[in-house]
């Protein structure tokens, strides 16, 4: 009967500790599968937080990224303001240079006209001509038709006078002779025109009832040319249209 006891206790003993050791297995189990849930908790934690870092960088580059483009194209404005800006005072300045040039062009020829007119001015009057202000003149000793006299004028470097003031005119009335002057309208009548080409405007010194054409003179047929008569006529009015045959002095006149 003790054996039999003891037996059951024993058996007893044998259950209680596999139940312990059960126990203890599940235990560590739990344990075990508690520790992988943490480590996988942490693991997850962890990779959250690097993909929040990524992401916080990824902002932060795209952000950089699209200032710094932003920038880029600031700048880039700004580089093509400065060249249309600089584009702009390269044609003014160029624009100022021509006109400098040609400034500086009229300059020297007006420079070089008036060295010209004081070189001129220097020099004396040939022989058998007078100056008066600007101008050399020439009064003839003989007398010729106005194409004759006209001729000797061109053959002395000159022409015929053209009258262009008062004071030129008064000066003219000094020679006191019936002299060809360089009017005549005999390209087309009552055109008169002067030697250079230039229609008679003003001032002109018709004397009375002059020019006629010959109408107190039909004799000596059609007008066309015309003399300085200071030898009948004394006041400054002293143009005479006369038949351009005739035979008269003649008053040729050079710029100095």
């Amino acid at each position: 009967m003790a054996d039999y006891i003891n037996k059951q206790v024993i058996e007893l003993n044998k259950v209680n500790e596999e139940n312990q050791n059960r126990a203890t297995r599940s235990v560590k189990t739990e344990t075990e599968l508690s520790d992988r849930r943490l480590r996988l908790y942490r693991l997850a934690a962890v990779c959250l937080g690097v993909l929040c870092v990524l992401q916080v960088i990824l902002n932060i580059s795209l952000r950089l990224a699209f200032y710094n483009r932003g920038n880029e194209t600031a700048e880039r404005d700004q580089l093509q303001t400065s060249y249309n800006t600089l584009t702009e005072e390269r044609v003014q300045l160029q624009t100022s240079y021509n006109t400098l040039t040609e400034e500086r062009v009229q300059l020297q020829k007006e420079r070089d006209d008036l060295m010209t007119k004081f070189s001129n001015l220097k020099q004396t009057c040939p022989e058998g001509w007078q100056r008066f202000i600007s101008r050399w003149y020439f009064i003839s000793t003989e007398k010729k038709t106005w194409k004759e006299s006209r001729q000797d004028c061109l053959e002395r470097g000159a022409d015929l006078v053209i009258i262009n003031s008062d004071m030129e005119q008064q000066f003219l009335l000094s020679f006191n002779k019936r002299a060809w002057i360089g009017l005549t309208d005999s390209v087309t009548e009552e055109t008169w025109k002067w030697v250079d080409g230039t229609p008679l405007t003003t001032p002109s010194y018709w004397f009375s009832q002059q020019p006629d054409n010959g109408r107190d003179n039909p004799e000596n047929g059609e007008e066309d040319c015309v003399e300085l008569n200071t030898v009948t006529w004394r006041p400054v009015k002293a143009w005479n249209d006369q038949s351009c045959l005739l035979n008269r002095y003649w008053i040729c006149e050079k710029v100095v």
